[in-house]
């Protein structure tokens, strides 16, 4: 999806299939820029099916996206995860430095 594509633009698209309940580009926390994808809820099963037909590999604010149907989120390896790094030394709290 395209850095400009805003959650307006987004639901304006996706309306072509149908109605759309929600749309939202997912923003990065740090940067606040898009991450460069969203999630669109349409209003019945029919519609999102029309939107992953009619509009998988159209063209949104000048880049083809991919439209498919969401999966359910994984377990992260917790070897990525931010809250739960391993301790990677550095500092020694034993000698106070």
């Amino acid at each position: 999806m395209a850095w400009a594509t805003t959650d307006d633009s987004l639901q304006q698209f996706f309306a072509q299939a149908g109605n759309v309940v929600s749309a939202k580009v997912i923003m990065d926390r740090m940067t606040g820029k898009s991450r460069g994808f969203g999630f669109v809820e349409m209003a019945s099963d029919a519609e999102a099916k029309e939107a992953v037909a009619k509009l998988n590999g159209q063209v949104l604010d000048g880049r083809n996206i991919v439209v498919n149907e969401a999966r359910p989120q994984t377990d992260r390896n917790p070897s990525f995860d931010r809250n739960s790094r391993p301790d990677r030394g550095g500092r020694d709290d034993r000698r106070g430095r």
